[in-house]
């Protein structure tokens, strides 16, 4: 059975031969390992191996590793929904917060994010395929989203997020990250340089349309244990 190490280098070679097959810069992909549900041995496994940024979607779970894992330099990463009463918790406990989707909620980070941190590194959470089922703003809406939380003080709005509808297809694939990477360039914000976006099933079709983080978890972990 191939070990946690073995796994991510086998992300990493596929990431890397994609940067190549579609003219990216190399290295200019980061792996962002997504950890949720995963025990946190698991994580020392990947750490040990190189990996160092981690991604959680739920907020006890999550506090639970950080202080397990307290001694280790890992950059902690929230990708899940965001509840109002858990932005205290966001804005303390965490390095990035990929899921904003309202000005609301990122006011509330901005004002409860501890002076002595430095400003929280932001995404904004694009609805790209309008699915009902899942959070994000619109491509209409986005541009006042943008303008809206580049004025808060305490936060360092990076980029955007999305999760598109899955596709078998590639070029089915490819359109939607089409979509999103043009209507951000279009917005000619300088600050906009992390798209985060692209999964195991879509890893390529990300990377050609411009994707610099993609979030792999049961690629590296195995499958993931339900939680009680």
């Amino acid at each position: 059975m191939p070990t946690i190490a073995h796994r991510l280098k086998q992300i990493y070679t596929q990431i890397h031969q994609a940067e190549h097959t579609f003219s990216r810069v190399p290295n200019s992909v980061q792996l962002l390992a997504v950890s949720k549900t995963k025990p946190a041995q698991a994580i020392i496994s990947a750490y040990q191996a190189g990996q160092r940024h981690f991604g959680e979607n739920y907020v006890q779970e999550a506090l639970l590793k950080q202080q397990e894992l307290s001694a280790l330099a890992i950059t902690w990463h929230f990708i899940g929904p965001i509840q109002s009463n858990k932005t205290k918790v966001l804005a303390t406990h965490f390095d990035w917060v990929h899921s904003v989707d309202n000005l609301k909620i990122a006011q509330r980070l901005s004002s409860q994010r501890p002076n002595f941190l430095p400003p929280l590194n932001v995404c904004v959470q694009v609805n790209i395929s309008d699915e009902t089922s899942k959070s994000g703003v619109t491509l209409n809406d986005l541009p006042e989203l943008i303008l809206g939380i580049s004025e808060l003080p305490n936060l360092n709005l990076r980029g955007v997020m999305a999760i598109p509808a899955p596709h078998a297809d590639f070029a089915a694939q490819r359109e939607p990250y089409q979509q999103l990477v043009s209507a951000v360039k279009a917005l000619n914000n300088p600050n906009l340089t992390t798209f985060s976006f692209g999964m195991s099933d879509d890893l390529d079709a990300a990377i050609a349309e411009g994707s610099t983080l993609v979030r792999i978890g049961t690629a590296l972990f195995g499958a993931r244990r339900k939680l009680l």
